[in-house]
Order: structure tokens, then sequence, then C-alpha cells
């Protein structure tokens, strides 16, 4: 923790000790000073804006971690400063060179910090005058009728959460109502506690004027791989039949390559291993059967999360994807401990 950032929030008018701190700490990560387009030259001006922003920002995200995260906003300072702010600043101007809404996506498996990040980048942008909408890809699950059906015609779709259970064409309408400027538009959401945890769609919410779209879900901007890349899979894609179905989830892909193109830009949380996202899982379910709620057993969360890695492995998709700069814009690293690592906007390159 670099307690320069709480003198940023005690000093006014602010000193030259920590402006001289931060501007050596905001370019001495050269892969994050690129990201976020910070140069010598610019600097000081970007520190001076970012200063201001988290004065006016602080006591709403002050508040939003002690309700929401349970912690003390302390803690968070160091996130905020390096990560958040200089986001959040990032969104605000590419909105305002598109001169329309901008639909930023979000990639991130379980534990990666989606809900918490889009929840922070909307206090960030409020700040900043910008009507912010969170959408996930949650909200676009195909009503419980309509997966029961589906379940019907093919068994192994087991659980909602891969591709082809989603309703592409609800999501397009959506988008491209908020792009076209309508106003209002009705936003779907759902119910993920229905039908004893089944799920199901629930009462849509009327939102106006949206400037910014948090599109997030665990494959938002997921693209199809080469199907012969399954003939050598990594585990738990074993059998004969694991292989089959990965093939036939990877071209299930192909129906929301659509949706993907309404995304003016994709940032990708990338856990430096995949694997951290079983363990964030087993932490998450300790936590809630220590609160007195029901949760799976260990046994029933290996099961669950082998079928999504089955459906689409992140070794397959997700660490070819964080590579190709033409599809990715920004790529923030994930450590087993939640903390962040590397942010960098193309690796190859930098």
């Amino acid at each position: 923790m670099n307690l320069w950032v709480d003198e940023i929030l005690a000093t006014d008018p602010v000193g030259e000790t920590w402006q001289r701190k931060a501007t050596e700490a905001a370019l001495a990560d050269t892969l994050r000073a690129k990201a976020f387009g910070i140069t010598p030259e610019n600097v000081d001006q970007v520190i001076e804006k970012r200063s201001h922003l988290l004065k006016s920002v602080f006591p709403a995200f002050s508040q939003f971690c002690l309700t929401n995260l349970q912690i003390e906003p302390q803690k968070m300072l160091q996130v905020l400063w390096d990560l958040w702010l200089p986001l959040g600043i990032k969104l605000a101007s590419q909105r305002q060179q598109l001169k329309r809404p901008l639909i930023q996506g979000i990639l991130g498996g379980q534990g990666t910090g989606k809900t918490t990040m889009s929840n922070v980048l909307k206090l960030i942008l409020n700040q900043l005058g910008y009507r912010t909408l969170s959408l996930s890809l949650d909200d676009l699950y195909k009503t419980y009728s309509d997966r029961l059906i589906l379940t019907q015609q093919d068994p192994r779709l087991i659980w909602r959460g891969p591709p082809g259970t989603h309703d592409v064409d609800l999501g397009l309408n959506v988008l491209d109502q908020i792009r076209q400027l309508q106003s209002p538009v009705m936003v779907p959401r759902f119910d993920k506690s229905a039908y004893g945890g089944a799920g199901d769609r629930t009462s849509s919410e009327m939102v106006i004027d949206v400037d910014i779209v948090l599109f997030e879900g665990w494959f938002v901007g997921v693209r199809p791989i080469e199907p012969d890349v399954f003939d050598t899979a990594p585990p738990p894609i074993i059998t004969d039949e694991d292989r089959t179905f990965a093939r036939d989830i990877n071209l299930r892909l192909h129906d929301y390559l659509p949706l993907w193109e309404r995304l003016d830009s994709l940032i990708v949380l990338y856990p430096t291993d995949y694997r951290y996202s079983l363990e964030w899982r087993k932490q998450a379910e300790q936590q809630m059967i220590a609160a007195g709620k029901s949760g799976m057993s260990n046994a029933d969360i290996e099961e669950f999360v082998n079928y999504f890695w089955r459906s689409l492995h992140p070794e397959l998709f997700i660490k070819p994807l964080v590579k190709d700069a033409t599809a990715v814009d920004l790529v923030i690293e994930i450590h087993a401990d939640h903390s962040f690592g590397e942010v960098y906007c193309d690796r190859a390159n930098s």
C-alpha cells in the first residue's frame, strides 16, 4: 500500500511530495501507463485530474466498500487509484469521442471481480456525469420454460450458462436500441433464485438516456476456435463424449458473434491460472455455509466447474484471446488472492 494515496485525500491544496511520488509511480509501470495513455508529457495533467476525481468520488466509494464489500475503504484505496479511476476516465473519454452510447464488454469468470468493478465504475462515471447501465450476460438467459425445452432437445445442457442457453436476439434488440439513442429502453433482468435456483426472467427494468453500457459475463466476446484443437484438449475434456460436447458448444458460439459486434471495446479480467476459479468457488460456498445459508459440497462444486470447463475451456478460448490485440482492448491480470497484477493493452508490442 502506497501511503501517499491517503495524502491526496488529506491534503488541500495538493502538495509537491505526493505529486512527485504519484508521477513516478504512474510512469514506472510502463504496460499500465501505455494502457491508460499516460506519457511523460501528460502525466502531471493525468495525476491532477485523477486526484480531483478521487476526492469527489471517495464519499460514495467509501459507502460502497462498507455496505457492499464489508471492507474498510482505505484497504481498497490503492486499487481505486491505480486501476478503477484511470479506467473510468478512459471509458468517459471513449464515450465522448463516440458521440453515442459506449458498449463496453467485460469478460471474466467467477471470482474475477466483474460485479465489483462494474459497480465502482458506475460510481466513478456518475461523478463524471455519465449515466451507466450494468447488463449481465445472465440477464439474457432464455426463460425457464424455454430452457426446459432446450434440455429435452439436448440433455447435456444440465445447467444454464453455456452458449445456447441465452436469447441472443433479446440482447441485440436492447443494445441496438441504446446505440440508436432510443429512450426509454426496457432492459431484461434475471432472477437466479426462481424455480429452486434454476432461475427465470423477472420484471424488466426501464432505463433512460444511457451513456455507457457495462456488458459483463463469463464468455462475453469469446469467439469460436478451430474444431481440431479439441483433439488434444486439456482435462476435464477427456472422453470422446467430452470432445463432441466441446465441439458442439464451440459451434453455438457463432450465434453470439453478432452480439460481440455491438461491443465498442472489450476488457478481460484474466486469472494468471484459470484453476483459481475452482478455489474461489469453493471459498464462496464455504462462506455461504458459514453464514447459515445452503451451499454446495466440494464434490458438487468440482462437477459444476468442470461442466463449464468442458463447454468453454479457458486454456483453449481465453488464453489465445488475451493475446489478440484486435479483439481485446485491455487485459487485467488477477492473482490467487483476488489482487490485480499487470494491466496491459498489447503486451506483445510493449
